[in-house]
Order: structure tokens, then sequence, then C-alpha cells
């Protein structure tokens, strides 16, 4: 079992003495040339560029947020440093409840063990406020790849000189740490293969240059659906509705499970009365059919955690991938 994340004291104090600042602008009741919250447009900033599964999560949550809170929510997307721009940019802004980030399994989990000074601390810079949605994995491999199963891919890997290629959208992604780790669970000779994303990967894997690939689900569910690529096996913990002919990795006897997720922070002192309203209110939007339809489309489940419960998870991914970082040999320097 990962280890359990215990709260920072330091980030506890501050978000307690920041509480009972902001408490009488929460409260009914509170006078009139109090401002309450929020006060202003609200920016939630996006560590990738538009399009893409990302920014639409991004923009389902802006638009219900909008819609309940009574002031515009701007999405602001600033690519680079694989997110890490962006999520510096969020840890330094004023701690008020009006600078989100768009959080991901890579930036928070992954990107602190990639880069030697990546900049930010995943917990005591940040507030983890909400669960959008999360996405599991898939292995895919090239239709003619003589392999069905995941114990396929160990035997043939063991027998090949120089084992198997497999490819993902990046060094470093969480995609290329899910090969790592399968790799290290079943002693299969897997060699990354890394690409400038999902979409060239998955060309090569279509035309025979790489036999297999480690992609989101999203990601790959078209080529799946058109037959361009067969999937192996799934990283959740139960099939996907969409694709229930795939099994996941434990029904393979492989007990691994691992998902991406999408999520959304704020700077660690933003007073702990708004990080519950912006829970209950992402909740709220995320629960709502047509929000959850749109989801279901490109195959990401909506989540439902408390600020509380979001946090232990996000501590318990962020002790878990940094060794796996390590084990892979990857670094952004």
């Amino acid at each position: 079992m990962p280890p359990r994340f215990r709260p920072f004291l330091g980030r506890r104090a501050a978000l307690a003495g920041s509480a009972a600042l902001l408490a009488p602008l929460l409260a009914p009741g509170a006078r009139a040339q109090q401002p309450a919250w929020p006060s202003q447009p609200l920016r939630l900033v996006v560590t990738f560029a538009p399009g893409g599964s990302t920014d639409l999560i991004a923009r389902l949550a802006a638009k219900g947020l909008q819609e309940r809170l009574g002031q515009p929510v701007i999405v602001e997307n600033r690519p680079g440093a694989g997110g890490t721009l962006a999520t510096n940019f969020v840890a330094q802004s004023a701690p008020d409840g009006h600078t989100m980030l768009l959080s991901t399994s890579t930036v928070m989990a992954i990107s602190p063990a990639l880069y030697r000074n990546v900049g930010y601390h995943p917990m005591r810079d940040f507030a983890h406020v909400a669960l959008l949605t999360t996405q599991p994995l898939v292995f895919v491999a090239n239709k003619g790849f003589p392999g069905r199963t995941l114990q396929d891919v160990v035997r043939l890997s063991q027998e090949a000189r120089d084992g198997l290629d497999m490819a993902s959208s990046a060094s470093g992604s969480l995609n290329h740490m899910l090969i790592v780790r399968f790799a290290e669970l079943t002693g299969a000779k897997l060699t990354h293969v890394a690409f400038r994303g999902a979409g060239p990967a998955m060309t090569a894997v279509v035309g025979g240059t790489v036999p297999m690939m480690s992609d989101s689900l999203p990601s790959a569910a078209a080529p799946i659906r058109q037959g361009s690529v067969r999937a192996i096996a799934i990283s959740a913990e139960a099939r996907s509705p969409t694709f229930p002919d795939v099994p996941t990795f434990r029904e393979q006897g492989v007990d691994l499970v691992t998902i991406g997720w999408f999520g959304i922070a704020v700077p660690a002192a933003t007073p702990g009365p708004v990080q519950q309203r912006l829970n209950r209110e992402l909740r709220a939007v995320m629960a709502e059919p047509e929000v959850r339809a749109r989801l279901a489309e490109s195959d990401s489940q909506a989540g439902d955690l408390s600020v509380e419960a979001f946090t232990q998870m996000v501590g318990e991914h962020c002790a878990m991938w940094p060794p796996v970082v390590r084990a892979s040999g990857a670094s952004a320097d």
C-alpha cells in the first residue's frame, strides 16, 4: 500500500489563520462594505495549449463554476516546461481564491522528481480542493503484433534478443511510468521509445514502426474503435463501460492500477471556507448529467471527493511515483 500523506503543520496553521480572517466575509449577514467571495472574475490556469481533452475538462468546469458563482471564470492556457511554468505561476499567485490551477497527476506527482529544480512543492505550496475527472491508461499494440495478453507481452519481450519497444507520448509522462512499473512487476524486457506527443506515437504504432504503446484511454479510444490498434489491457480498477471487452491489468495477473487525474488546486494559504465552497460547487458541476455525458464521450469519469480525501489522494500519488521516475532514469534537465 502506498504511504498515506500526513498534512504539513505549517500549511494547516496558515489555512486556519486565513479562514479566521475571511470568515466574516463568507458568513450570512456580513456587512455590506465587506465584499463577499468571489468579488472579481476567476482564472483557471491550464498547463497545456488549447485543444484536446485537458482543455475540454477545463472549459466544462469553468462554465459550470461561472454559472454557480455568478462571476466570469476565464480559462488561461500557459503551456511550457511540461506544465511547470503554469504550476509555478499559480503557486506564487495571491491566495484569495481567484486564481486556480487545473492540476494533473503529471505536474504534481511526476514533474517534481523529473526536474532537478521544479520550483514548487506539490503539497506545501498548494491546497488540492477538488477532483474533476479520472481516466485510465491502456496498452495498445499494432494489428500485426502476435500477442493478445500481458502474459504474451512478457514472454515475447523475454524471447526477443533486444526485448520489445514500447512508445509513449513523452519521456517522464505518466504513460512512460506505467511502462516502467509494468516491467518492474513482471520482468518484461521493454525499451521505452519517447515521442513528442501521443499523436506521433500512435502513428508509429499503427504504421508498425513500434509494436506497442502506453496511452491514456481517451487518447487511444478512436484508433481502438477504428481497429487500427488492438487494446491489450487497461489500468483501471474495473473494465471500461466503453470497451467492456478489454481486460484490466489485474484480471491478467498484474497487480497494477494507474489513473491519470485532473483536479483543481489553489495556493496553499487560500482560506479554508473558500476551499470548501469551491469543492462543493465543483462537485455539483461534475455531477450534472450533461457534464458526465460529455466526459463519457472522452472515456473520462467525473470525480467526487471531499477536500480532505482529494488531498490524501494527491499525497499518496506524490509518494508513489518519484521512485518509479528515478528507476526509469528519465530527466527533464
